[in-house]
């Protein structure tokens, strides 16, 4: 009987309800070579985890993660609290031997990262492991975008166009939430969104964002504070609703080149009234186009330049082939999934990575490459001027030549 692997997670709002949903789900899709336990989920109120522990199906639950580093039944802590805890639990697990999931932007800062990566690259050593949870990289289309690119399908890569579009803050009086304070969530849409399509277009290109130009843009600057808005006891003397200082950005667009010759544009806003999450990436090469759009998961665009003319426009490819990109796990073609499926897709790929010994993947000097992009964005904004991005691992491009 293969030993399991028994998890710990941090944090049991959205990002927690939907890693339990894949922790849960794991076992029974996927024959894995180390049955997943959901051994005890951390909160700080202890009503709100208990019950989050009986929704979700943990066995246990606490109001202190810093139990979990010393608890003989935890193996891995999967880290999906907001931004400003990451560096400290995840160095933390890792100094304590437990591997480690920690959900994307991996920190604040560029200095927390470093040091996050200085641990994963320590406890390496003793066959621990270390991941950052970009869940786009799973969706199938996403991979098969990527395995088209890399078999040269689009030739030479020319143009890179993302975007990701929310609309969840347009009201001015929606309350100042924690992702809108930059001490605890370290950047706004940039951070929060932003850095999934500069992780996704580094990944299905294979290459590195190596400079931007940016604007960035904070639209409403005072909000309700959250007791106010759930019409608790934040009343000035004046009777007054108290209000907060929004300290991060609403919205962000960039200039970027991906090498020498590649060059990029980048969106992403909590603003754009009426999109709800819409993330479209568009990949133009001197053969061909690939164009993918979460609100349509399960379907790729294709436009072949090697067809005939008279043949040649955009192919709907449904990505639900058992021959795609982890399909073959779940239903006959033609059958769609979810968003809830790339995370079970990422627990799925983490714990072989574990069993195998092998690296898994986005690894945290990958996130880390992704926090230097964020980093150098901020930096352009506030000075109007090109900025280099340094670089913290190897290109793939350079790698492969």
């Amino acid at each position: 009987m293969a030993q399991p692997l028994r998890v710990g997670m941090v944090g049991y709002a959205f990002m927690g309800a939907a890693h339990s949903q894949a922790w849960r789900t794991v076992n029974h899709v996927y024959d894995l070579p180390s049955p997943v336990q959901m051994q005890v989920v951390s909160g700080r109120s202890a009503p709100a985890v208990a019950a989050a522990a009986r929704r979700f199906g943990w066995s246990d639950h606490t109001t202190d993660w810093r139990t979990l580093l010393t608890r003989d039944d935890v193996d891995l802590i999967d880290i999906c609290s907001p931004g400003d805890t990451h560096a400290d639990i995840a160095i933390a697990a890792l100094s304590a031997g437990k591997h480690v999931l920690c959900e994307k932007p991996l920190a604040n800062s560029v200095d927390e990262a470093r040091r996050m990566v200085a641990a994963a690259d320590a406890a390496k050593t003793s066959g621990v492991r270390a991941m950052c949870g970009f869940n786009y990289r799973r969706v199938p289309a996403v991979t098969l975008m990527r395995d088209l690119i890399a078999a040269g399908r689009l030739g030479t890569i020319r143009h890179v166009r993302a975007c990701y579009l929310q609309d969840w803050i347009v009201d001015p009086e929606f309350p100042l939430v924690w992702r809108l304070r930059k001490e605890v969530a370290g950047s706004g849409a940039l951070g929060d969104i932003g850095a999934h399509i500069v992780d996704l277009t580094q990944f299905v290109t294979g290459r590195l964002v190596t400079e931007v130009s940016a604007l960035a843009e904070t639209f409403v600057r005072s909000r309700p504070l959250p007791s106010a808005a759930a019409g608790l006891s934040a009343l000035s003397a004046g009777g007054v609703v108290e209000r907060g200082e929004v300290t991060v950005d609403d919205a962000v667009l960039f200039l970027a080149r991906l090498g020498d010759q590649v060059v990029a544009t980048y969106e992403a806003t909590r603003f754009a009234t009426g999109r709800k999450n819409g993330l479209r990436v568009e990949i133009n090469g001197s053969l061909g186009t690939l164009v993918f759009d979460v609100e349509r998961m399960n379907e790729l665009q294709f436009y072949d330049l090697d067809r005939p003319v008279e043949e040649q426009g955009f192919t709907r490819i449904l990505v639900t082939e058992p021959s795609h990109p982890y399909m073959a796990a779940w239903w006959p073609p033609g059958h769609t999934i979810g968003y809830e499926h790339t995370f079970t897709h990422q627990a799925h790929d983490l714990v072989r990575a574990i069993a195998a010994g092998e690296d898994p993947t986005p690894s945290f000097a990958d996130a880390l490459q992704v926090q230097l992009v964020l980093d150098a964005v901020s930096r352009s904004a506030e000075t109007s001027s090109w900025v280099t991005v340094e670089s913290a691992i190897v290109d793939p491009v350079e790698e492969r030549v």
